[in-house]
């Protein structure tokens, strides 16, 4: 019958549902196929989005915040320390000076500052005193003249920012360095010299407690006056802010980097 023989299905053509099952088969054979032991493209193309993430967090979790130290250590430019040569205590300055005009040179400005049971003559000359050293916590008894007990260190040394940056500079701006309230610091006198022109990179002082103030005031010292840092000293300061990581940077103070007084 013609009817019949229209609707029956032509030999060796499968049905449509079983030509269905055989194309769904087909996909999914494909794509256990590329899962197994295809290369790999789609996880390798998300492997460094993991890494780069991974590798940032470290500084973020560090970083201290705004304002703190360790982001203007960060800020400070790094490179190799220049030769000494040339480097003279008088490239910044003769002696200690009255850059703030005054009346009282800066080294009896920083003892009036720091020293306690203050013996004066005039306004100006302190003749004693008593300084809790921040470098070794000990009590030091100051006395003016012979052997002082009590240095005023440059926290950072003059010879130290000399070859990184202020060989290159104006007289002016070296003796308001050297004079800024904010490098310097009355010590114990044993102390300062073992430290030397040393930079954090070799010599931190011996009162672990002072050490986050130490390197702070010496980020903020050459943040002021754009000294630069050696890698192996920036590596050091940020190994010290470590374990204050919210501590802020200091005020930079009102003195000018150019002084406008630079003695005789």
């Amino acid at each position: 019958m013609a009817g019949t023989s229209a609707s029956a299905p032509t030999a060796g053509r499968p049905e449509p549902m079983f030509a269905i099952l055989l194309l769904v088969a087909g996909l999914v054979a494909i794509a256990v196929s590329g899962l197994a032991g295809g290369d790999g493209g789609a996880a390798d193309a998300a492997a460094p989005t993991s890494q780069a993430t991974s590798a940032s967090e470290p500084a973020v979790a560090s970083s201290g915040g705004e304002g703190s130290v360790h982001e203007a250590a960060l800020e400070l430019t790094v490179k190799g320390r220049a030769a000494k040569t040339g480097y003279e205590r008088d490239e910044f300055g003769s002696g200690w000076i009255d850059v703030d005009r005054n009346g009282c040179d800066t080294r009896n400005d920083e003892l009036q500052l720091r020293l306690t049971g203050l013996e004066m003559d005039g306004d100006c000359i302190v003749l004693a005193g008593d300084l809790d050293d921040p470098f070794t916590g000990e009590s030091i008894h100051f006395e003016r003249g012979g052997a002082s007990e009590v240095d005023i260190d440059h926290l950072v040394a003059l010879s130290d920012a000399w070859q990184k940056g202020a060989a290159q500079w104006e007289y002016a701006k070296r003796v308001a360095f050297a004079n800024d309230p904010l490098n310097l610091e009355p010590v114990d006198a044993s102390a300062n010299r073992e430290k030397g022109d040393s930079d954090a990179a070799s010599w931190l002082p011996a009162q672990k407690s002072y050490r986050c103030t130490y390197v702070a005031r010496q980020v903020a010292v050459k943040t002021k006056y754009e000294v630069w840092v050696t890698q192996a000293e920036l590596d050091a300061m940020l190994a010290v802010l470590d374990s204050c990581p919210d501590q802020e940077l200091p005020d930079l103070g009102d003195q000018p980097v150019t002084a406008d007084n630079v003695g005789s």
